[in-house]
Formats: structure tokens, C-alpha cells, sequence
């Protein structure tokens, strides 16, 4: 097990102590009743806890939101006693980010400790201030020795099963802040627009499934009110706020941030939409993401305003957080016998082998929010990811894959590996040349994990072209299986600093880990 900087239990419970504060006034209302309207008399308050993101080794971004105007202050401190603090003056929020704001903050020690709060003051008069929110979080280590450990998963909120409080809402949460990881990867559909909450709904087994319900959860997300409404949902639960006070995260999407199965220029045929143009919704569904979300590359004055970064956790890890949605081709029977556009985009396939090139981190996680030999249908003809099912030489959006892995080859790029989630089960696919239509590439593997709190369905079927083998797979027999009649899943990567072996565990909840496998360092194949 890799050795890195625990926070004392005791400590912990200090450090948060005042973020559970100030959330505890955010009490989960009534099933079936509205999110609470929050009152502005009085001082400003921050009751939708706080968020880390994009955390580096001396570097990261804090997020918070108010309930009115304010001025985001933020102080940083190696002690949870906040001597010697340092004061970080952040930007005023209001209504035109949805009383949401970001401050970053730089030149901080590696491998530590950082304990922070975040204080909104009145911007009429800066001494009238709310309650801090407490949180704390781990820089990335400086040298090698320290290792790292992180979490991955995705798919929240979806098919119908929201909040509970009958089993105590997301437990999946309080679970893995207890693993004390360093950081926490989602690998996209952090919200279902598209997925209606309703207030209970009736299992196979005749129990009822009870949610927290929410205006903006009541119908398919299409004004920017109604996006920001989705984002806010999760961040009802409290065991979400704990875990975001505790838990740095890197933040992808996928395509429920905005609709299911969507690609650019696409125009709906769905009649619960009375905007039509899925680019409207995307560009609403991205203002609201950039609110509610630390990203470091969406922040404006980041002036880019993408999805896709690398972020760089120390000697041993760099993730390469891919964006498979807002570049890619329509989806189609995937049959072109030539695509240069695919699932990534040109330009954004031209970065990625760039970036992996001048990588000098042991490990190189691409961070994907699609599986790549995983067959995923739209409808009866069309694939909505990498794969569409034909064995044979690579065709469609397999093209831009296969010259992806071709160069990763032929550049001789070490440490690769492929974690996703999307598709509600969790498994292991190995991918070798040996097996596969398409031979000119190195092995490799692909781990899938999910959902946290969605419907879990069958595994899909497996494409050839690249050979994969799936090595352990845990899935229902029956689609949209509830949060109450399975574990949801989770995965944790352990890279321990001395032998620089990278450990995957594929976890359920409740503690059991369902398959591991350790791989080796610089070694091709594995």
C-alpha cells in the first residue's frame, strides 16, 4: 500500500466541523417538496458546501456557492487552527453565475495537507460576513515516494433514482470519503438532464423507492435555470457536501449533462423538447457545468473554455481528462471506410498525442467518458460510442483510435491506461494485437466502473477490432435495476511510490472489492 500523508481522525472531524455546520442548514426537505428557498435577510451563507478541483502539486481551485451578492474570500492554512493563514480574495458571485464562484490558488507546498474555509462577505460592507465553510484537501506529492491514491466513477442521479432518504440518500459517498483518497476522477454524467425525478416510483420486488424532488427535476432540463437546478440537485445530499469538504475531484461529461445520446448539430425529435437544437442545450448545459464545477480550463479567464486538460498529480500520474462529446462526428452505422472527425476531433486527437508525448509521469491515465470495444447502441442502426460491432479492420470512429494507439506504439508510451465509465456495470477489459483485427498497437486495458446512483443494466457486447478480452465483468440480467435492489460500484487506483506498481480494485458498495489487478511500471503489454 502506497504511503502518503493521513489526516488524523480527530482532525478531520475538526476540519470539517464547520462545513456540516453550515450544511446542516440545508436539511433534506420533505419527498416530494421543492429544494427550500433560502431566506436573504441577514449575513450570506455558503449552505451548498464547498469543492476542490484540478488539484496539482501547487496548485487548485476552490469553488463555492452563496445565496445572494457576495465577496468569496478564501484562507489556506497547513494547521486546522488556521495560524499563520494566508488569504486568497476571490470574485464577487451573483445572479450572473447563479450566486457561484471559483478562486484559485497557487504556489502552495507539495504532498501536504491544505486546510482552507471560505468566507462570503457582504459586498456593501466587507466586515458583515456569513459562517465559514470548512474543507481541506492533499496536495500532489513532489516526490515519488509518496504515491498516490484516487477513485473513479460516474452516472448520478440517472433513470429515475435520485435522492433517498429512506436509505439515507447517497451512502456511496460517505463511504469512499472514508477511503481518504487523494482525489476523486468522475468520468461524466454527473447529472441526468434529460431524467425526470419523481417523487416515488414502485419496484419489481413491491417496494417503493422514494425521492427528493426539485422543481427543475420535474420535467427534461432545457432553459439554463433548469441546468443549474440539475447541478444543484446532488449537492442536496449531505453526504455529496461531505464528501466535496474532504475530497478533491477532476470533473468530466459525458452526454446526460445535456441529453441522452447527443452529438453537435443534432436537431431533436422528442417531443418533451420545445428547443429543438441540441447545440442551444449544450451551450446552456456548458454555462451551468463551468458554474457548479472547479475546472481549470473552464474557468473565463482561462479564455480556452474546454474540457479536455491534463492535470498532473506529481512524478507518478498524469490524467488526461478526454472530452468524447462536444467534437465528435453524428453517430451513424460507424461504417466510413475514412473519418477524421470521430469521437474526439481532429484537434483534439492532435493534443492528446502531444500531450502523452511530452508526458514524463510514470503512470498516463486517459480519463475517457466512453468505453472504446464496448458495443453502445443508439437505436436500432446507430453507435453511440467507439465500437459498432464489426469485427473486422478498423472503420468510423475506430479510425481515430487506431491511430491514437499506433502512435502511442510507435512513440514507445508507457504507463497507459483507459478508465471510464458510462455504461452502469463494472468490468476489466484487456486489449492485445494478438487477438484483435487491427494488430499495430500495444496492449493495453480498459477499467469501466459505475453507476453511483443510476440504473444498472446488462454488459454490453464486445467489438474485436482491437481485441478485447473481458477479463471480469459484474452485471444484472435485466436492465434499470435500482440503487436499492444492487451495490453501486466504484474504482480506486493505489500507485505505490516505491516499486511504482499501479493497483486497480474494482469496489461495490459495502466495502467488497470485486477484482484487482496489479500492473508494472514501464513494461508494455502487461
Amino acid at each position: 500500500m502506497s504511503y502518503r500523508p493521513r489526516i488524523p481522525s480527530l482532525d478531520r472531524r475538526g476540519v470539517l466541523r464547520g462545513s456540516l455546520a453550515a450544511s446542516a442548514a440545508l436539511t433534506l426537505p420533505v419527498v416530494g417538496a421543492a429544494a427550500p428557498a433560502f431566506a436573504l435577510s441577514g449575513r450570506p451563507r455558503a449552505a451548498w458546501g464547498v469543492q476542490v478541483g484540478d488539484v496539482t502539486s501547487s496548485s487548485a481551485l476552490v469553488w463555492v456557492r452563496s445565496d445572494r451578492p457576495a465577496r468569496m474570500v478564501v484562507e489556506t492554512s497547513a494547521t486546522e487552527s488556521f495560524r499563520r493563514a494566508r488569504t486568497w480574495h476571490g470574485p464577487l458571485v451573483s445572479s450572473g453565475t447563479d450566486y457561484t464562484g471559483t478562486t484559485p490558488l497557487y504556489g502552495l507546498p507539495p504532498g501536504e495537507q491544505v486546510h482552507y474555509r471560505v468566507t462570503l462577505a457582504d459586498p456593501e460592507d466587507p466586515r458583515r460576513t456569513g459562517e465559514p465553510v470548512y474543507g481541506t484537501f492533499r496536495t500532489a506529492p513532489a516526490r515519488r515516494r509518496d504515491g498516490v491514491r484516487f477513485l473513479w466513477s460516474g452516472d448520478i442521479a440517472g433513470q429515475g433514482w435520485g435522492i433517498n432518504p429512506d436509505i439515507g440518500g447517497y451512502v456511496v459517498y460517505d463511504e469512499m470519503r472514508r477511503l481518504d483518497p487523494d482525489f476523486f476522477l468522475c468520468s461524466g454524467d454527473n447529472i441526468y438532464a434529460d431524467g425526470v425525478i419523481e417523487p416515488s416510483v414502485n419496484l419489481p420486488d413491491g417496494r417503493v423507492w422514494r425521492n427528493i424532488t426539485t422543481e427543475e427535476k420535474a420535467k427534461v432540463a432545457e432553459t439554463l435555470a433548469e441546468y443549474r437546478g440539475n447541478f444543484r440537485y446532488n449537492l442536496l445530499d449531505e453526504n455529496v457536501r461531505r464528501f466535496n469538504a474532504q475530497v478533491p475531484s477532476i470533473v468530466q461529461w459525458d452526454d446526460h449533462e445535456v441529453r441522452n445520446n447527443w452529438y453537435p448539430g443534432q436537431i431533436l425529435d422528442d417531443s418533451r423538447y420545445t428547443e429543438k437544437n441540441v447545440d442551444v442545450l449544450a451551450a446552456r448545459s456548458t454555462r451551468a457545468f463551468r458554474e457548479y464545477f472547479p475546472v481549470s480550463t473552464l474557468r473565463a479567464s482561462a479564455g480556452e473554455g474546454r474540457m479536455h486538460r491534463v492535470v498532473r498529480h506529481g512524478p507518478l500520474l498524469d490524467v488526461f481528462v478526454l472530452d468524447m462529446r462536444s467534437f465528435r462526428n453524428a453517430n451513424s452505422p460507424g461504417r466510413q471506410p475514412d473519418d477524421t472527425t470521430g469521437i474526439l476531433g481532429a484537434e483534439q486527437l492532435g493534443w492528446l498525442k502531444h500531450e502523452l508525448s511530452r508526458s514524463r509521469a510514470v503512470w498516463k491515465v486517459i480519463a475517457a467518458d466512453m468505453p472504446l470495444g464496448l458495443v453502445v447502441t443508439d437505436g436500432a442502426t446507430d453507435f453511440e460510442a467507439v465500437a459498432q460491432g464489426d469485427p473486422g479492420a478498423p472503420l468510423g470512429r475506430e479510425l481515430q483510435i487506431a491511430e491514437l494507439l499506433r502512435y502511442i506504439k510507435h512513440r514507445k508510451i508507457t504507463g497507459t491506461v483507459w478508465l471510464t465509465a458510462d455504461v452502469h456495470y463494472t468490468s476489466a477489459q484487456h486489449y492485445d494485437p494478438e487477438r484483435a483485427a487491427f494488430k499495430d498497437f500495444a496492449p493495453f486495458w480498459e477499467f469501466v466502473s459505475g453507476p453511483l446512483a443510476a440504473g444498472q443494466f446488462p454488459a454490453n457486447a464486445l467489438d474485436a477490432t482491437f481485441g478485447p478480452d473481458r477479463v471480469f465483468v459484474r452485471a444484472p440480467d435485466r436492465a434499470n435495476v435500482s440503487p436499492m435492489e444492487t451495490p453501486q460500484y466504484f474504482g480506486e487506483v493505489d500507485i505505490d511510490g516505491h516499486s511504482g506498481e499501479l493497483t486497480v480494485r474494482l469496489r461495490a458498495q459495502g466495502g467488497s472489492v470485486l477484482f484487482s489487478k496489479v500492473l508494472h511500471p514501464g513494461r508494455v503489454g502487461q
